[in-house]
Protein backbone atom coordinates (compact mmCIF):
# COMPACT_ATOMS: atom_id res chain seq x y z
CA UNK A 1 0.00 0.00 0.00
CA UNK A 2 0.91 3.50 -0.47
CA UNK A 3 -0.04 6.58 1.42
CA UNK A 4 0.03 10.26 -0.26
CA UNK A 5 0.18 12.37 2.79
CA UNK A 6 1.00 16.27 3.56
CA UNK A 7 3.15 16.66 6.54
CA UNK A 8 0.39 17.37 9.56
CA UNK A 9 -2.65 17.37 7.61
CA UNK A 10 -5.40 14.89 8.49
CA UNK A 11 -3.61 12.53 6.51
CA UNK A 12 -1.75 11.59 10.10
CA UNK A 13 -4.65 9.78 10.62
CA UNK A 14 -4.22 7.41 8.45
CA UNK A 15 -0.76 7.48 8.97
CA UNK A 16 -0.89 6.24 12.34
CA UNK A 17 -3.56 3.80 11.66
CA UNK A 18 -1.43 1.82 9.74
CA UNK A 19 1.45 1.91 11.78
CA UNK A 20 -0.63 0.87 14.85
CA UNK A 21 -2.34 -2.04 12.27
CA UNK A 22 1.66 -3.32 11.74
CA UNK A 23 0.98 -2.90 8.13
CA UNK A 24 3.50 -2.33 5.14
CA UNK A 25 3.25 0.67 3.21
CA UNK A 26 5.30 3.37 1.68
CA UNK A 27 4.14 7.07 1.98
CA UNK A 28 4.61 9.81 -0.53
CA UNK A 29 4.93 13.19 -0.15
CA UNK A 30 2.30 15.81 -1.60
CA UNK A 31 2.96 19.49 -2.04
CA UNK A 32 -1.22 20.13 -1.73
CA UNK A 33 -0.50 23.94 -3.42
CA UNK A 34 1.17 22.62 -6.62
CA UNK A 35 -0.90 19.11 -6.18
CA UNK A 36 2.36 17.41 -7.02
CA UNK A 37 3.69 14.28 -5.64
CA UNK A 38 7.88 14.91 -4.13
CA UNK A 39 8.37 13.04 -7.49
CA UNK A 40 6.67 15.58 -9.52
CA UNK A 41 3.73 13.27 -10.56
CA UNK A 42 0.47 14.88 -10.93
CA UNK A 43 -1.43 14.33 -7.59
CA UNK A 44 -4.80 14.71 -9.35
CA UNK A 45 -4.36 12.22 -11.48
CA UNK A 46 -3.97 9.89 -8.24
CA UNK A 47 -7.09 11.93 -6.36
CA UNK A 48 -8.59 14.44 -8.47
CA UNK A 49 -10.56 16.04 -5.46
CA UNK A 50 -6.96 17.56 -4.78
CA UNK A 51 -6.46 16.56 -0.97
CA UNK A 52 -4.74 14.01 0.95
CA UNK A 53 -5.40 11.44 2.40
CA UNK A 54 -5.36 9.06 -0.60
CA UNK A 55 -4.26 5.35 -0.31
CA UNK A 56 -3.47 3.25 -2.96
CA UNK A 57 -4.21 -0.60 -2.53
CA UNK A 58 -2.24 -3.09 -3.79
CA UNK A 59 -4.56 -3.66 -6.96
CA UNK A 60 -4.27 -0.19 -7.44
CA UNK A 61 -7.74 1.61 -6.38
CA UNK A 62 -7.50 4.40 -4.55
CA UNK A 63 -9.43 5.24 -1.39
CA UNK A 64 -9.86 9.01 -0.38
CA UNK A 65 -11.64 9.64 2.51
CA UNK A 66 -9.61 9.55 5.96
CA UNK A 67 -12.61 8.32 8.16
CA UNK A 68 -13.39 5.20 5.38
CA UNK A 69 -9.47 4.75 5.14
CA UNK A 70 -8.83 4.32 8.81
CA UNK A 71 -11.77 1.67 8.93
CA UNK A 72 -10.66 -0.21 6.34
CA UNK A 73 -7.27 -0.50 7.62
CA UNK A 74 -8.56 -1.41 11.02
CA UNK A 75 -10.74 -4.30 9.48
CA UNK A 76 -7.47 -5.49 7.47
CA UNK A 77 -6.15 -6.24 10.83
CA UNK A 78 -8.97 -7.00 13.20
CA UNK A 79 -6.63 -8.33 16.01
CA UNK A 80 -5.36 -4.64 15.90
CA UNK A 81 -8.40 -3.51 18.37
CA UNK A 82 -8.33 -0.23 16.05
CA UNK A 83 -12.15 -1.00 15.37
CA UNK A 84 -15.34 -3.11 16.86
CA UNK A 85 -16.47 -5.66 14.65
CA UNK A 86 -19.16 -4.26 12.07
CA UNK A 87 -22.63 -5.17 13.11
CA UNK A 88 -22.05 -4.27 16.92
CA UNK A 89 -23.15 -1.09 18.88
CA UNK A 90 -19.45 -0.37 19.17
CA UNK A 91 -18.79 -0.27 15.72
CA UNK A 92 -21.48 2.37 15.42
CA UNK A 93 -19.72 4.47 18.55
CA UNK A 94 -16.72 4.41 16.49
CA UNK A 95 -18.54 5.44 13.32
CA UNK A 96 -19.73 7.91 15.37
CA UNK A 97 -16.85 9.44 16.63
CA UNK A 98 -15.28 9.72 13.06
CA UNK A 99 -18.32 11.30 11.95
CA UNK A 100 -18.16 14.37 15.04
CA UNK A 101 -14.11 14.95 14.71
CA UNK A 102 -14.80 15.10 10.66
CA UNK A 103 -17.71 17.78 10.59
CA UNK A 104 -17.57 18.97 14.04
CA UNK A 105 -13.91 19.22 14.08
CA UNK A 106 -11.90 19.17 11.14
CA UNK A 107 -14.17 21.21 8.69
CA UNK A 108 -14.53 23.28 11.37
CA UNK A 109 -10.89 24.77 11.40
CA UNK A 110 -10.62 25.29 7.74
CA UNK A 111 -11.24 28.54 7.97
CA UNK A 112 -8.48 29.17 10.36
CA UNK A 113 -6.25 27.94 7.94
CA UNK A 114 -7.76 30.40 5.31
CA UNK A 115 -5.83 33.38 4.95
CA UNK A 116 -8.98 34.92 3.39
CA UNK A 117 -10.41 34.87 6.39
CA UNK A 118 -10.88 37.89 8.58
CA UNK A 119 -10.46 38.46 12.67
CA UNK A 120 -14.49 38.27 13.22
CA UNK A 121 -15.08 35.38 11.41
CA UNK A 122 -12.03 33.57 13.21
CA UNK A 123 -13.33 34.46 16.65
CA UNK A 124 -16.50 33.16 15.58
CA UNK A 125 -14.57 29.51 14.46
CA UNK A 126 -12.96 29.33 17.31
CA UNK A 127 -15.90 30.04 19.91
CA UNK A 128 -17.65 27.35 17.90
CA UNK A 129 -15.19 24.96 18.50
CA UNK A 130 -14.37 25.93 21.69
CA UNK A 131 -17.49 24.39 22.42
CA UNK A 132 -16.64 21.07 20.49
CA UNK A 133 -14.00 20.62 22.79
CA UNK A 134 -16.16 21.20 26.03
CA UNK A 135 -17.95 18.52 24.37
CA UNK A 136 -15.26 16.19 24.19
CA UNK A 137 -13.83 16.90 27.47
CA UNK A 138 -17.06 15.29 28.98
CA UNK A 139 -17.60 12.74 26.87
CA UNK A 140 -14.43 11.63 27.40
CA UNK A 141 -14.80 11.66 31.18
CA UNK A 142 -12.28 9.54 33.15
CA UNK A 143 -11.80 7.14 29.68
CA UNK A 144 -7.89 6.67 28.78
CA UNK A 145 -9.39 7.02 24.77
CA UNK A 146 -12.84 7.71 23.24
CA UNK A 147 -13.86 3.97 23.09
CA UNK A 148 -12.94 3.33 26.73
CA UNK A 149 -9.44 1.10 27.72
CA UNK A 150 -8.26 0.52 23.76
CA UNK A 151 -7.21 2.93 21.50
CA UNK A 152 -9.06 2.97 18.00
CA UNK A 153 -8.49 4.79 14.72
CA UNK A 154 -10.52 7.58 15.94
CA UNK A 155 -7.88 8.48 18.60
CA UNK A 156 -5.45 8.91 15.84
CA UNK A 157 -7.99 11.34 14.22
CA UNK A 158 -8.75 13.12 17.41
CA UNK A 159 -4.62 13.46 18.06
CA UNK A 160 -4.58 14.77 14.31
CA UNK A 161 -6.92 17.87 14.87
CA UNK A 162 -5.94 18.48 18.35
CA UNK A 163 -2.29 19.11 16.64
CA UNK A 164 -3.83 21.72 15.16
CA UNK A 165 -5.51 22.98 18.30
CA UNK A 166 -2.63 23.40 20.14
CA UNK A 167 -0.70 25.18 16.95
CA UNK A 168 -3.44 28.07 16.84
CA UNK A 169 -3.36 28.14 20.88
CA UNK A 170 -6.51 26.68 21.94
CA UNK A 171 -6.83 26.07 25.62
CA UNK A 172 -8.47 22.80 25.62
CA UNK A 173 -7.95 22.26 28.76
CA UNK A 174 -6.07 19.79 31.17
CA UNK A 175 -8.23 16.59 30.32
CA UNK A 176 -7.65 16.74 26.87
CA UNK A 177 -4.39 17.98 27.20
CA UNK A 178 -3.53 14.73 28.82
CA UNK A 179 -5.35 12.99 26.16
CA UNK A 180 -3.19 14.56 23.97
CA UNK A 181 0.33 13.07 25.67
CA UNK A 182 -1.21 9.63 25.94
CA UNK A 183 -1.79 9.62 22.77
CA UNK A 184 1.42 11.47 21.66
CA UNK A 185 3.69 8.59 23.59
CA UNK A 186 1.97 5.72 21.90
CA UNK A 187 4.94 3.74 19.10
CA UNK A 188 3.12 4.05 16.42
CA UNK A 189 2.50 7.72 16.82
CA UNK A 190 6.11 8.60 17.61
CA UNK A 191 6.96 6.62 14.62
CA UNK A 192 4.45 8.75 12.22
CA UNK A 193 5.60 12.10 13.60
CA UNK A 194 9.12 11.29 13.01
CA UNK A 195 8.24 10.41 9.32
CA UNK A 196 6.72 13.47 8.80
CA UNK A 197 9.14 15.39 10.14
CA UNK A 198 7.01 16.69 12.92
CA UNK A 199 6.77 17.52 17.08
CA UNK A 200 4.35 15.77 19.06
CA UNK A 201 3.48 18.89 20.77
CA UNK A 202 3.92 20.95 17.66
Amino acid sequence: MKLFYAPGACSLSPHIALREAGLPFDIVKVDLRDKATESGGDFKAINPKGYVPALELEDGSIVTEGPVIVQMIADLVPKSGLAPAFGTRERYQLMDWLAFISTELHKGFSPLFNPATNEEAKKSVKERLTLRFAYLTEALGDKPYLMGENFSVADGYLFTVLRWAKSFKFDVGSKLDAYFDRVAARPAVQQALEAEGLRAAA
